[in-house]
């Protein structure tokens, strides 16, 4: 059986805990393990910490990284910023000695070391490439017939040339992952588009960072979708918090609640009733 470090981030946790919920029960039904990672911090944020002082969000990375390392494990994520931003720091320590070094010595405070070992998986990608889409298909007990937007985010493909996941203007693997659970992907324009919130747009730029929003939820509408599967709980976040006052009312779901739905899951192990966007499906 497979077994990784759980990297839960901070937004599941705090807002959506029905993600980690349905994360945990559609892994044990795929026959993967994840081990909590004890005394995890953020990741920290890829478009806020590095943007201020690359050291620190280095160096808070790598501690993570050690923590994993120091269990055996690699890491698997359910959010696309954790993903982005221990995955990059992961590539830097592993190909940059000086930085390995000049991490190593604040982590030695803490009685730390990294070696540069770990990796750095997306949970989406585990489940495309390490379980398959055959085997997630045999898994599905009660097929989601549902017209699905499917939103992939910024962290999840680029920087493309390092992950190699997939074709990051024109990808399809979530397409297949949602299709797996027996819902349709429906084409639409915008596809690669960010969701709004991220680099602390949200947070400092509300304005500006609805009208990403709202372009992705038309583009949306005119495809013909119902819904919206995410792979990311900061997308998720700003899609159905942002949804209030739009004029929109997609219900959003973390694809691991999708899955979580197909197997036969109970709505409220789900989550779904914490939702700001109601549910209704």
């Amino acid at each position: 059986m497979a077994k990784y470090a759980f990297f839960l981030g901070c937004i599941a946790p705090l807002r959506y805990p029905g993600i980690e919920k349905s994360t945990r029960e559609v892994f044990k039904a795929l026959g993967i393990e994840l081990a909590d990672l004890k005394g995890a911090s953020c990741c920290p944020a890829p478009g806020v910490i590095k943007s201020f002082n690359k050291t620190t969000w280095l160096a808070a990375a790598a501690r993570n990284l050690a923590l994993a390392e120091k269990a055996g494990l690699d890491i698997v994520t359910i959010c696309n910023g954790c993903y982005g931003s221990l995955f990059e720091a992961a590539h830097e320590l592993h190909e940059n000695e000086k930085s390995l070094a000049d991490v190593n010595k604040i982590l030695s405070e803490m009685g730390l070391k990294y070696g540069g070992g770990t990796k750095v998986r997306h949970f989406a990608e585990v489940l495309y490439n390490d379980v398959g889409i055959e085997k997630i298909k045999k898994a599905v007990k009660k097929p989601t017939d549902y017209k699905v937007a499917a939103f992939y985010g910024c962290h999840f493909l680029k920087p493309s040339k390092l992950k190699r996941l997939d074709d990051p203007e024109n990808p399809t693997i979530l397409d297949e992952l949602i299709e797996a659970a027996g819902a349709e992907s429906m084409p639409r324009k915008h596809k690669a588009m960010c969701c709004g919130a991220g680099g602390g747009l949200r947070s400092q730029f509300g304005e500006t960072a609805m009208k990403f929003t709202k372009a992705n939820l038309e583009s949306m509408e005119a495809a013909g979708a119902r819904m919206i599967v995410d792979v990311c709980p900061f997308c998720h976040l700003q899609f159905d918090a942002g949804q209030k006052d739009s004029g929109f009312s997609f219900p959003v779901l973390h694809l691991s609640q999708l899955y979580g739905m197909a197997m036969g899951m109970d709505a409220k192990d789900l989550g779904l009733n914490v939702h700001v966007t109601p549910v209704k499906l």
